[in-house]
């Protein structure tokens, strides 16, 4: 679509909102944004404005979108509101963020969707692209919209892209050159009806690619493994359980690459600096995308083993008094929490605690119950999830995060963990988990400077 002189509707005034309202304006758009949030709780609204953006806040106003030329959709908004329905009766074509910049996007794009582990992945991939002299530039859902990227892409460039289950709900004709699922374990099913529609949207990533693309599945995971029949793309399977005729596995300490009967090492277990088992799949689907994009196995190893990891992901925080603090705030459902406490051996002083997200807290009972010394208890979430853990380890309520670190450096001894891995969202607290992890951060260096 020419979008000069269109009537361009962006509902949800996010970070990616915002960007793509900017970028329609400097094309010729006529735009607004639209969000149910009143005026006061919105930024940026007066900048926005001198730019000749309407800000309609407050209600979705009747006659508003299905008298739109186009909708753009932020991740946070539920495409089953009735407006929507509206516009689609009228024909108003309804798209995401990521499906506007796909259509001005140059260059391959490379897709990274899964329950967890989005962000690490996409990070360590423009790592190694970068590392094996490729241009590269990372983000969607990692921080900076994929519009944002449209300007900087070039026929020979390479986007790498983390793509949410709600972007990809609304995606046309966005081409993943390299799509990647990591896995599908349960979430947002406080916006889903199960867990068939959640994985349908995650699987989005794949329906307009071709026979000259890759799909990067989890051989381990039986959700992820089955997406095989839904690309038309080469699948290049990994795995850490179990060794693969092709793919990428682990045999001992090595990530072995199989590919046409032959095979080679890529890189000892004892060279990545990445915490937890759950880190080793993350590694092997990056190393995937570096090999299908020709980046040398040297260069590969060299940078994976400086890679230090991204902040909020199992990011060591300090250590007072002998007892060292961990910050895994991105744990935002139970497995990426569950796969925080397989990381450490036992002594886990551990935050829990959050806006639920509609999940089950009970498969967090037996290794509460294995690893972990005490439970501290925060958020929305904390009485559902104390009914989970009853009778598996003591637990302990905090009104505030500062209280919570307080709390668990009490409860610790010299050689503990204490460990945020809140396996909910942040917003009942928090303005993201970005937020709430800086405030763990934050406490853990005034306690460092009280002791």
């Amino acid at each position: 679509m020419n979008i000069a002189g269109k009537k361009l509707l962006i509902v949800g005034l996010a970070r990616s909102g915002a960007a793509a309202a900017e970028f329609a304006v400097k094309h010729g758009a006529r735009v607004a944004i639209n969000d149910a949030r009143p005026e006061s709780e919105l930024t940026g609204v007066a900048e926005l404005r001198t730019k000749g953006i309407e800000i309609i806040a407050g209600s979705h106003p009747a006659g508003l979108f299905e008298k739109s030329d186009l909708i753009v959709v932020s991740p946070g908004v539920p495409l089953a509101l009735p407006q929507f329905e509206e516009a689609r009766q009228a024909g108003v074509p309804i798209i995401s963020e990521v499906e506007f910049a796909a259509w001005y996007l140059k260059g391959r794009l490379i897709g990274i969707t899964g329950s967890n582990g989005k962000t690490t992945t996409t990070t360590l991939i423009g790592e190694l692209l970068r590392g094996g002299g490729l241009p590269t530039q990372v983000g969607g859902n990692i921080g900076t919209p994929l519009i944002s990227l449209v300007e900087t892409s070039h026929d020979e460039s390479y986007t790498v892209a983390e793509l949410s289950s709600f972007q990809l709900e609304a995606i046309d004709r966005l081409h993943a050159f390299a799509a990647v699922l990591i896995n599908i374990t349960p979430d947002h099913l406080d916006r889903y009806d199960s867990m068939d529609d959640y994985a349908a949207a995650k699987a989005r990533i794949f329906c307009n690619q071709t026979p000259e693309d890759v799909a990067v599945l989890n051989a381990d995971d039986e959700r992820v493994s089955q997406m095989q029949g839904v690309t038309r793309a080469r699948p290049v399977f990994f795995s850490r359980a179990r060794q693969l005729d092709e793919g990428i596995f682990l045999r001992g300490t090595q990530i072995i690459e199989r590919q046409g009967g032959r095979e080679r090492s890529l890189i000892d277990r004892s060279e990545i600096q990445l915490m937890g088992d759950h880190n080793l799949e993350n590694v092997m689907a990056a190393l995937a995308v570096g090999s299908f994009c020709g980046v040398p196995v040297e260069s590969m190893r060299s940078t994976i083993s400086r890679f230090k990891g991204v902040e909020h992901r199992l990011e060591y925080v300090d250590e007072i008094d002998g007892i060292r603090f961990y910050n895994d705030s991105k744990a935002t459902n139970v497995d990426a929490a569950i796969k925080s406490l397989e990381a450490f051996p036992g002594g886990i002083i551990v935050i829990f605690g959050g806006k639920d997200k509609g999940g089950d807290f009970t498969p967090l009972a037996p290794l509460v119950r294995e690893r972990c010394r005490e439970v501290i208890l925060i958020g929305a979430a904390a009485g559902k999830i104390r009914a989970a853990l009853e009778n598996t380890r003591p637990l302990h309520h905090a009104a505030s995060m500062e209280e919570a670190v307080a709390l668990g450096s009490s409860l610790g001894s010299p050689g503990d963990v204490v460990l945020l891995a809140p396996a909910c969202a942040s917003f009942d607290m928090f303005t993201s988990y970005e937020h709430r992890g800086r405030v763990f951060k934050e406490a853990v260096n005034k306690l460092k400077v009280k002791s």
